[in-house]
């Protein structure tokens, strides 16, 4: 009985965090469509939007070159 209780508070913690991650599609003024792994962030002090690609990769792009962002 107990293991089934750890069983069933280990799927629920899975599944917690995973709604907590939400994926997003930039859209560029040049008509590309970049998807990343978690919420863009804006470097307020460099004006780069800085994000995670689908393969894991840490990125970075010029807010003047982003149409919008969009919670896929």
């Amino acid at each position: 009985m107990r293991n089934r209780c750890r069983l069933f508070a280990a799927l629920v913690l899975a599944f917690a965090l995973a709604g907590c991650a939400s994926d997003y599609v930039i859209a560029t003024k040049d008509g590309n469509m970049i998807l990343t792994n978690g919420k863009p962030e804006l470097d307020k002090s460099t004006g780069l939007i800085r994000y995670e690609d689908t393969q894991g990769n840490a990125r970075q792009i010029n807010s003047d070159q982003v149409s919008q962002m969009m919670k896929r």
